[in-house]
């Protein structure tokens, strides 16, 4: 990561959505992570739920925050396997303007060195939707300290260079 000292660090307003049929709020281990990590980062965690896999369910969620002023990224973690059950993508390809293919080869990547080839078994993906960012994680604890520790903690500080996410956000609406 290559941190200019000379730029101010812009904290973002970031919410938080696990996936899952099974998990609650006492045992969602993920998101307990990657909360963590968002705010000892310096960004505020602007909102947190747990939705199961159903794709509309998913869909009235993310268009909840991406409309919500005071949501500037959304990370969820959970869906983006094969299984019948996973939907997650199929949720983001419902409210995206456009993919950021990078994010899902480079995850892909990062999880190759921890997991091997069982890697291509991840669906993780990000989007652009009217202006607001949405990184899907898979749902393991190692898939979410990767995304954000290998992806996300240096694309979402505004003082990365030589390019960052933070930076593009006053531009992401034009037309």
């Amino acid at each position: 990561m290559a941190i200019d000292p000379a730029r101010k660090f812009k904290p973002i307003n970031i919410a938080l959505l696990t996936v899952s049929d099974t998990r609650t709020a006492a045992d969602d281990t993920s998101g307990d992570i990657l909360a963590e990590r968002i705010k000892t980062a310096g960004h505020k965690l602007a909102a947190r739920a747990i939705e199961r896999d159903d794709a509309d369910t998913l869909v009235q969620r993310l268009n909840t925050w991406i409309d919500d002023p005071g949501v500037d990224a959304i990370v969820s973690t959970g869906g983006t396997g094969l299984t019948g059950r996973d939907v997650t993508p199929e949720a983001l390809e419902r409210v995206k303007d456009k993919d950021i293919p990078g994010f899902g080869e480079l995850f892909r990547m990062i999880s190759y060195s921890t997991i091997g080839t069982s890697t291509v078994q991840s669906r993780a993906l990000a989007v652009l939707a009217r202006g607001t960012y949405i990184f899907a994680l898979p749902g393991s604890n190692g898939a979410v300290k990767d995304g954000w520790d290998g992806i996300l903690a240096e694309q979402l500080d505004s003082r990365n260079r030589p390019c960052n996410f933070v930076e593009l956000m006053p531009r992401l609406r034009e037309r």
